[in-house]
């Protein structure tokens, strides 16, 4: 097994399901379970390619993203919720430094701190307190001890350090871009469109699909943002069996 996916199994030791899952012409199907909130009880992910777009797909058993995080009012202990695309794509192509982690697609909310200055998400003329809407990023994930047993974290930017990143990074210390992807979000459905312009992506790839929650630190230092929870695998294992079509 190559290190990238020693770090996605990780993932496993903070899961709270077991169900079972098969492959699909390159989808991955699920079972619903009990143990899961049907907001992220995934039945169905798959990713495609449509009119210049990869389209990638997540159905759940309930009415996606009815579950929100809770305000609190401070940064400090903020909860993200997210429907993700763990993948095997290298994170040089979409624009960050190569070989740095796991490169995913999610989908994010959380309002308590607003982390894509350049969009005006709620059209109320302030980019700045959005976080509280859906929205897309890219992260890279990696292992974090300091997390929990096993766990992984958006990979911070060490102070000083200058690595390549996207031109929609949001200026954060973190390994995170906010793209500004369409989305959309339709009943049991989660949808976000990539333009294949904006990334290089040429070929198939590898993907998978959680649902997940995260956290970022008391102390907002590193490790600033740590996932803290994991609520569905769509392969059961995270061993990527999806390929985009």
């Amino acid at each position: 097994m190559n290190k990238q996916l020693l770090l996605i199994t990780s993932l496993l030791l903070t899961s709270t399901t077991t169900q079972a899952h098969n492959e699909h012409q390159g989808h991955i199907l699920a079972e619903k379970s009990a143990q899961v909130p049907a907001a992220f009880d995934i039945v169905h992910t798959k990713v495609t390619t449509q009119n210049g777009m990869l389209i990638f797909q997540q159905e759940v058993a309930g009415v996606a993203g009815s579950n929100k995080p809770k305000a609190t009012g401070n940064l400090a202990g903020a909860n993200v919720y997210s429907y993700v695309w763990p993948t095997n794509l290298n994170s040089a192509q979409v624009g960050f430094e190569k070989d740095q982690g796991i490169l995913a697609l999610a989908l994010t909310i959380h309002p308590d701190f607003d982390d894509t200055p350049l969009y005006d998400e709620d059209n109320d003329g302030i980019k700045t307190n959005d976080g509280d809407n859906w929205h897309s990023h890219w992260v890279v994930l990696v292992n974090d001890e300091a997390c929990g047993p096993g766990a992984l974290k958006v990979k911070d930017i060490p102070k000083g350090s200058q690595p390549k990143l996207p031109a929609t990074w949001p200026n954060l210390p973190l390994f995170i871009d906010s793209p500004g992807y369409d989305f959309k979000i339709d009943q049991s459905e989660v949808l976000v469109q990539v333009p294949l312009n904006k990334v290089n992506i040429a070929a198939s790839f590898a993907f998978d699909g959680v649902t997940s929650a995260l956290r970022i630190n008391q102390q907002v230092h590193d490790p600033l943002l740590c996932v803290s929870q994991v609520f569905d695998i769509a392969s059961g294992d995270l061993n990527l069996p999806g390929q985009s079509q």
